[in-house]
C-alpha cells in the first residue's frame, strides 16, 4: 500500500508522540480570506489560542506534493505570501497533490486531511452550505456532504450568514449530521449570535460534545458533527444590522453574474467594505473563540481515550 503523502510539523509530530490533543485548522482563511500581512498575523493568533488552551495547532495545506499537517513558521509565512493558490475541496485535492501545486484547504478538504492524520477535531470560522437560489443554481457547498461522510467534529460559528440558513439546516438534517449549538438553543449566524432558527441539539460543555463524538464512533455512524459556537457578545454584529448589508452584497453579486467558487470571496469582501471592516474583525474573534472550544473538545476526547 502506498504511504499517504502526509508531512507532520515538528510540533504536531511531538504532540502525536506524547498523545497530546491536536486541533486541525484550515488554510483558506490565510490565502483567500484576507491580505498579507494581516492573514499571517491572524493565523499566528489562532494557532497561539489553540496552544494556550492546551492543544497543538495543525494548520493544514498542500505544498510540494504533500499534505502538510501543521506548518512551521517559515512555511506559514510562505503560504501567507503565496499567489495563485488553489482553493481545495474534495474534488480537487488529489489533482493539486499530483501536479505539485500549492493549495489551501476549505472545510471539506481540511476534514479529509485531518481524518487521514488521525485528528478528530477541527476549528474554523463558518461552514459552507446551501446558497440562496440553490433551487435553480444547485449551488450547495461540498462541506455538507463531507460532514455526512468524514468523522471529524467541526467547530464553527454556524454556517456563513450569506447562505440560505434554513435550507442549510434542512440539508444537514437530511444527511444525518448532528448540529449542536453550544450554550444556547438558537443556531448562530456567523457574525451574529442569533439566526431566528432553533438548533436541533444543544450542549453546554466540551465533555458532552466529546462524549457524543465518541458514541457515534462506537455505533459505527458515518460522518462528523457540527458544533455551532456563537460569536462572543462583544464581537457580534447583530442580525438586524448585518442582514441589509448581506442583502445588498447578494444583489450586487447577482447583478455582476458572479457564480460558483467566486461567490463567497466576493460577498465577504463586499460586506467588509460595507461594514467598514467590522465584519473581518468579528470574523477573527469568532475564529479565536472556535479555536478555544476546539482545543477543549480535543482535550476531552483524549481523556476518554
Amino acid at each position: 500500500m502506498t504511504a499517504l503523502p502526509l508531512t507532520f510539523s515538528p510540533e504536531v509530530e511531538e504532540a502525536r508522540r506524547i498523545g497530546a490533543p491536536i486541533v486541525a485548522l484550515e488554510s483558506t482563511i490565510i490565502t483567500h480570506g484576507m491580505p498579507y500581512p494581516q492573514n499571517l498575523e491572524t493565523a499566528r493568533r489562532v494557532e497561539e489560542e489553540v496552544r494556550r488552551a492546551g492543544a497543538a495547532p495543525a494548520t493544514i495545506a498542500v505544498m510540494g506534493g504533500r499534505i502538510h499537517i501543521g506548518l512551521a513558521a517559515a512555511e506559514l509565512e510562505a503560504l501567507a505570501r503565496a499567489r495563485n493558490v488553489m482553493k481545495l475541496s474534495r474534488a480537487d485535492i488529489a489533482a493539486c497533490l499530483a501536479l505539485g501545486r500549492t493549495g489551501a484547504t476549505t472545510v471539506a478538504a481540511t476534514m479529509i486531511a485531518a481524518h487521514l492524520a488521525g485528528i478528530a477535531v477541527f476549528a474554523t470560522g463558518g461552514i459552507g452550505g446551501v446558497h440562496r437560489g440553490a433551487e435553480t443554481s444547485f449551488d450547495i457547498s461540498a462541506d455538507l456532504s463531507e460532514l455526512a461522510t468524514t468523522p471529524v467534529t467541526v467547530v464553527a460559528a454556524g454556517a456563513k450568514a450569506i447562505l440560505d440558513l434554513p435550507k442549510t439546516l434542512e440539508a444537514l438534517e437530511t444527511m444525518g449530521v448532528p448540529v449542536i449549538a453550544f450554550g444556547q438553543d438558537e443556531f448562530p449566524a456567523f457574525w451574529s449570535r442569533s439566526s431566528g432558527l432553533a438548533a436541533p441539539l444543544r450542549m453546554d460543555s466540551a465533555a458532552e460534545i466529546a462524549a457524543t463524538h465518541k458514541m457515534r464512533g462506537t455505533l459505527g455512524l458515518a460522518g462528523g458533527q457540527l458544533v455551532a459556537n456563537p460569536i462572543p457578545t462583544t464581537a457580534e454584529i447583530p442580525r438586524a444590522e448585518i442582514t441589509p448589508v448581506i442583502e445588498k452584497a447578494l444583489a450586487e453579486a447577482e447583478a455582476q453574474r458572479i457564480a460558483a467558487k467566486a461567490v463567497t470571496p466576493f460577498l465577504l469582501a463586499r460586506i467588509f467594505e460595507l461594514t467598514e471592516g467590522r465584519s473581518l474583525a468579528a470574523n477573527i474573534e469568532l475564529v479565536l473563540n472556535n479555536a478555544r472550544l476546539g482545543a477543549a473538545i480535543a482535550a476531552e476526547l483524549n481523556r476518554l481515550g
